[in-house]
């Protein structure tokens, strides 16, 4: 056994005593069906850890130029966190289908993976981590190459956090001619090279400041929003999202990991999300759920009608009240949730919406958002739920045949934003955030994303003072 040999194999008894005894058996067993059958064969083995507390943290420290690796925390829910890093094996479609094929696919590799039976938290075990582009042709522009429009990928290794406890889990693919003596090489390796340091801190230039500016005016998106108010008046539809893109040009390349740093301490409620893919980071902090699936549970929000925030409680509390009492934001919210309940309806037993929305309250702006569940009547898995649920009229329009309309008006590609990013499990079980609150870092230029739901009565202006306050979320994180 060679030095090397003697590293790897300590870092792998240094997760357990028994993970070595685990892994060779499962191994041995891929190995023989992956022989059988002439095919490769996932393995996925999951340990409680003490060595690495900090998922994020560890994957940022520990990613190779230009890995694939993923991200996504919820602070005041526990503590959730979840990364993931390097690409075992990678599952993505395009078009129309781009969720089903996603689905299919997904379900074909778990269906033949040899997996550990150790329980963890939801997120932990065998996983796949990724997102969906909003069109189903999304993000042919070239600042989103190597976000294919849709793609999930099964991490070399992936990190899952909750209630201070943390899970580890290994996973490989096996080939008919691999040997379990030389995967277990190539996961021991791996596992040796993952270092548990501290998220890096922002580093702002010391001379030079970065630059924000709008590849499109200002004017450009009043007057699509004035368009559309227009169309939607003559009746061609009922709502319709628009969004704007703003540029943030820094002096130095934009650090994923310290942006996700600051995010998950300003946004402890939402949902901090970072994909990255070659020299690009997809990254923000999301308000909105798309579906989480949980056996026959699913549960959603019907998320829409914004306002903005105040430190002084007296004023938030009236701006709060505002918001409730605004007729177009409650229209908003409502053609969001007839949506969502009516497409979760022919997949359910029951489905069941609050009758009222609630206001929640981020960093920096309030929502009125409607809580749906529905008891699922066959197990439909979780992307197969996101695929149909998206897009909600929260992020597209109403009715959905008015979708053709929002790449006129807005004039660029969105890519993966309002596109749906999360996790899905061999169970099938998972969760979908809808990618809103972001930037796309590549490089010195960092692009974000922000929109407005557009009903009869939006007023141009004011639907653009809506995109800069939502823009907040990630111009001060980038412009520092």
């Amino acid at each position: 056994m060679t030095d090397a040999t003697r590293l790897q194999q300590r870092a792998l008894e240094q997760l357990d005593p028994e993970v070595p005894v685990r892994l060779a058996h499962h191994l041995r067993a891929a190995v023989r069906r992956a022989r059988s059958r002439g095919v490769t064969v996932l393995v996925s083995v999951t340990v409680p850890t003490a060595q690495f507390g900090d998922p994020v943290a560890v994957i940022t420290a520990s990613r190779r130029p230009s890995e694939p690796w993923f991200a996504l925390e919820q602070p005041d829910r526990d503590g959730l966190a979840m990364a993931g890093l390097g690409c075992v094996q990678a599952v993505e479609a395009d078009g129309e289908a781009r969720f089903a094929g996603v689905s299919e696919r997904w379900r074909e590799l778990r269906a033949d993976a040899e997996i550990d039976p150790l329980d963890g938290p939801p997120g932990s075990g065998l996983a796949a981590f990724g997102g969906f582009a909003f069109a189903p042709g999304g993000g042919a522009a070239p600042e989103w190459h190597g976000f294919a429009p849709g793609s999930m990928i099964v991490p070399e290794v992936s990190l899952v956090r909750q209630a201070e406890a943390t899970w580890l889990t290994l996973n490989a693919e096996v080939a008919p001619d691999d040997t379990a003596e030389d995967v277990t090489a190539r996961i021991a390796s791996r596992v040796a090279a993952l270092r548990a340091e501290p998220m890096p801190l922002f580093d702002p230039h010391p001379t030079d400041r970065s630059r924000v500016a709008s590849p499109m005016p200002p004017a450009h998106y009043e007057e699509a929003v004035a368009r559309a108010v227009e169309r939607i008046r003559a009746g061609e539809f009922e709502k319709v999202v628009l969004a704007r893109e703003v540029d943030v040009h820094a002096p130095q390349a934009h650090d994923p990991g310290a942006v996700f740093g600051l995010l998950r301490q300003a946004f402890e409620s939402s949902y901090v999300y970072a994909v990255g893919r070659g020299d690009a980071t997809f990254i923000g902090a999301s308000p909105e759920l798309l579906i989480r699936r949980q056996g026959q549970r699913a549960t959603t929000v019907a998320l829409a009608g914004s306002a903005r925030r105040s430190a002084d409680p007296a004023v938030d509390d009236h701006l709060g009240e505002q918001l409730m009492r605004s007729d177009k934001d409650r229209e908003e919210n409502a053609i969001v949730a007839r949506r969502i309940a009516r497409t979760l309806r022919p997949f359910s037993v029951w489905v069941t919406a609050a009758p009222e929305p609630v206001v929640v309250r981020v960093a920096n702006i309030q929502h009125l958002a409607a809580p749906i569940r529905a008891q699922l009547a066959s197990p439909i898995d979780a992307v197969e739920l996101a695929g149909h649920l998206h897009p909600t009229p929260a992020v597209g329009a109403e009715p959905a045949a008015a979708l053709s309309v929002i790449p006129a008006l807005e004039g660029f590609d969105r890519g993966w934003y309002a596109g749906a990013v999360g996790w899905t499990d061999a169970s099938g079980d998972g969760e979908f955030l809808v990618a809103l609150r972001c930037a796309l870092l590549r490089g010195g230029v960092a692009r974000c994303y922000a929109g407005c739901g557009i009903v009869r009565d939006s007023d141009p202006e004011a639907e653009l003072a809506e995109t800069e306050v939502k823009l907040q979320v990630m111009l001060p994180v980038l412009s520092i």
